[in-house]
């Protein structure tokens, strides 16, 4: 299913925040593990947001999700993550707590 214009920007956007938050959290995990540097953390920063917007299908973001599983764990219950069905259930839960995130607390 090809994502429109009016839609695309939205899932990059969420989708690029998601990723990021998940490699700094394994970067700073791993870092010691295998002598990560700054400079290492800023190239996968600049391939994810590559990767990202190339991704104009919920078959590309599937495809990328498989390049990037190894940023998931157990609690996110990534046994159906990584099919078609999984990972338009996954965009759409971003895009409804980005939409919680943002809503007015007036």
């Amino acid at each position: 299913m090809k994502i429109n214009k009016t839609n695309i920007q939205a899932v990059h956007n969420v989708l690029i925040t998601d990723l990021q938050r998940r490699m700094f959290k394994d970067y700073n995990a791993r870092k010691n593990e295998f002598g990560v540097n700054d400079e290492d953390y800023d190239n996968a920063q600049s391939a994810v947001y590559r990767d990202v917007y190339n991704c104009n299908s919920i078959q590309n973001i599937n495809d990328l999700l498989l390049n990037y599983s190894d940023l998931f764990d157990k609690a996110d219950d990534i046994s159906h993550m990584f099919t078609l069905d999984g990972t338009l259930n996954y965009i759409l839960s971003l895009l409804l707590e980005h939409a919680e995130i943002t809503k007015c607390k007036c």
